[in-house]
């Protein structure tokens, strides 16, 4: 299926604002049908997303205060691409870093776009198993909390409207299908350092 008759050109872009994290520019474009129009966005590095399985079935989750949203929110564990970095590497880093765990399997599930229509934001979610607790390296400035709970609370706290942030409720909808049986990970067990 051609989807050509949708695509816009990009003409020209400016910047807007190049912050410690966060870039915004503002593209010109011309529309499928020739006239043209302009796009501001946040241009972001991308991230990883973690959905960490323990033995017992209960999945490792945070709560962490997000200023945007003045708000302590419950997600999954998550962070940015550093540059260079693979996916599954930074998947790594970010799972010791923020929960204390280390993961002997590892499979991608799915790519998740959050906020399509004002950022180029990427996240990659990969579930992992096989976890050994060996402490939290938290970046300086970092506070939040880890705790776990079953799928069938998480399931729970998504229905009541409890978990609000996307990566998470995107997330329980794998957790729920890759439980049940009836969607398939590809499992792999990374080298040191992948």
């Amino acid at each position: 299926m051609s989807d050509s008759h949708l695509r816009e050109e990009a003409l020209s872009r400016e910047e807007l604002l190049k912050g410690r994290f966060l870039h915004v520019v503002r593209d010109t474009v011309r529309l499928p049908d020739g006239h043209q129009s302009t796009r501001e966005f946040v241009l972001h590095p991308g991230a990883v997303a973690v959905i960490p399985l323990l033995e017992d079935g209960r999945i490792v989750l945070e709560r962490q205060y997000r200023h945007p949203t003045r708000q302590v929110i419950i997600e999954i564990p998550a962070g940015k691409l550093d540059p260079g970095e693979g996916a599954l590497a930074c998947g790594q880093r970010e799972l010791l870093e923020e929960t204390g765990y280390v993961a002997r399997e590892w499979a991608y599930a799915f790519t998740l776009y959050p906020t399509v229509a004002y950022s180029d934001e990427a996240i990659h979610i990969w579930f992992a198993r096989g976890l050994t607790l060996q402490g939290a390296q938290l970046d300086h400035g970092e506070f939040l909390d880890v705790f776990t709970a079953t799928p069938e609370e998480l399931l729970g706290w998504c229905r009541d409207g409890t978990v609000k942030d996307s990566k998470t409720l995107a997330a329980a909808l794998w957790v729920q299908n890759v439980l049940a049986g009836t969607w398939k990970l590809d499992w792999q067990t990374p080298s040191a350092g992948a």
